[in-house]
């Protein structure tokens, strides 16, 4: 497990976390961080996913306003933090950033070429936005912010994208996830999961929301997935 730089598409470069499975080699997961940076949690899930035989690769994109942030949702300043940071976030360069990220994860010599993008919260919109813009083989998403105001844009998605929906996101109104589910429902590259009962961040394991049966069927569901489209 290390870190690597990758250029950006505009000048300048930025780090990203590199987590390689035990074989070796194998497809590759360009995983995508919260608000938190890429933080403990987010290294701590990419060594998860490299011990499930992928090529992980997390990269920092907070690294154009404040680079190597690493906060948790455990205090009312780093929360405060965070929020200043995605309030900072310039979105589209976000992207543009990821797909050189994707790049760079498939020209690794452990990636066997073939990857996805999968992200939470902030990097849930981001991932959505990688099945739109990106030609990652598919598309991971968990409760998105912001999904509902670039749903224009699903007609673009030409691979398999996963949706992960917290029913009582306190960041998702009930209103914005029925115009999701309308937009995305039928949408013939687009599986969509809602939970009942649980909150945004369901799945972040030490967070304060975290609910470990939905986190548990999340991430089997998201798995099975991975290794359908991957492999």
């Amino acid at each position: 497990m290390s870190d690597i730089s990758i250029p950006a598409s505009d000048g300048g470069e930025f780090s990203a976390y590199l987590a390689k499975p035990a074989a070796g080699s194998g497809p590759g997961i360009l995983l995508i961080q919260e608000i938190f940076g890429v933080n403990q949690e987010m290294r701590e899930r990419a060594d998860k996913l490299a011990a499930e035989g992928f090529v992980v690769l997390c990269p920092d994109l907070f690294w154009r306003q404040k680079p190597g942030v690493q906060l948790t949702d455990q205090t009312e300043e780093e929360w405060a933090e965070a929020f200043k940071l995605y309030q900072g976030f310039h979105e589209a360069k976000g992207v543009q950033d990821l797909i050189s990220a994707l790049f760079a994860l498939r020209d690794l010599p452990e990636c066997n070429g073939r990857a996805a993008a999968l992200g939470y919260c902030l990097g849930g919109k981001l991932a959505y936005l990688m099945a739109t813009r990106s030609d990652a083989d598919c598309s991971v998403a968990y409760y998105g912010v912001g999904i509902e105001s670039a749903l224009e844009e699903a007609t673009a998605i030409l691979r398999p994208l996963l949706m992960h929906i917290a029913e009582e996101d306190q960041f998702v109104s009930k209103e914005a996830q029925i115009e999701i589910k309308e937009a995305l429902g039928r949408h013939n590259f687009v599986t969509i999961h809602s939970y009942a009962g649980v909150d945004h961040a369901f799945a972040r394991g030490k967070g304060i929301t975290y609910n470990e049966e939905a986190a548990t069927l999340a991430s089997q569901r998201s798995l099975a997935f991975l290794k359908e489209h991957l492999r």
